[in-house]
């Protein structure tokens, strides 16, 4: 008998491997499928996702998603833009910080645009961001991200009551073989993470 617990549990453990691994395939096609998809509607805000800043000026990443923003509120889609990110490996700016000097630059009135500067992570980043929106009474955004960051994102938003519409970003040339997949593969285990409380 006491050789049986064993074997159960071994198999029982093998069971959730299996199926854990056919759930974050499952993630991974949604993700895929929403990373192609442009939602843009009217909304109250536009929500652009953090990413690197270079001593106070956007990297490349993220100067694509403030210009694609940038077009979407000089289309009146959104009266506001909220830009997130904290101040990762910098001391003195704040992903968000440095989109707010950014959109300025380029026209956007300063307060129009709301900024959320303390998430150190997606997760906080966001939970930082349906705060402001709460505060302001802003129930609908458009999230503005590349395009395999958005389904994660959406489904944050959603589940803190907002209506949420991705807008993925134009891209240069994707990732191909095990390098696409992974892209997709590591924002499902994130995705499944998050479901589960531990917020990356």
């Amino acid at each position: 008998m006491k050789r049986l617990f064993p074997t159960i549990a071994a198999g029982a453990l093998a069971l959730a491997l299996v199926a854990g691994g056919l759930k974050i395939r499952a993630v991974a096609r949604d993700i895929r499928r929403q990373s192609a998809i442009d939602e843009v509607r009217p909304a109250d805000v536009i929500v652009v996702l953090g990413a690197a800043e270079y001593r106070g000026r956007p990297s490349p990443v993220l100067q694509a998603r403030l210009n694609h923003a940038l077009v979407l509120y000089l289309q009146g889609l959104a009266p506001r833009i909220l830009t997130t990110g904290g101040k990762g490996g910098d001391s003195t700016y704040s992903e968000g910080e440095v989109a707010h000097a950014y959109l300025s630059r380029h026209g956007v009135p300063s307060e129009a645009i709301l900024v959320e500067s303390e998430g150190d992570s997606t997760a906080r980043s966001i939970a930082g961001a349906a705060e402001i929106m709460r505060l302001m009474n802003l129930k609908s955004c458009i999230v503005v991200s590349d395009g395999y960051h958005i389904y994660r994102v959406k489904k944050m938003l959603e589940g803190m009551g907002m209506k949420a519409y991705g807008s993925p970003r134009p891209a240069g040339p994707p990732a191909e073989g095990w390098r696409e997949e992974w892209v997709y593969t590591r924002q499902a285990i994130a995705y499944e993470l998050w479901r589960i409380g531990i917020p990356i």
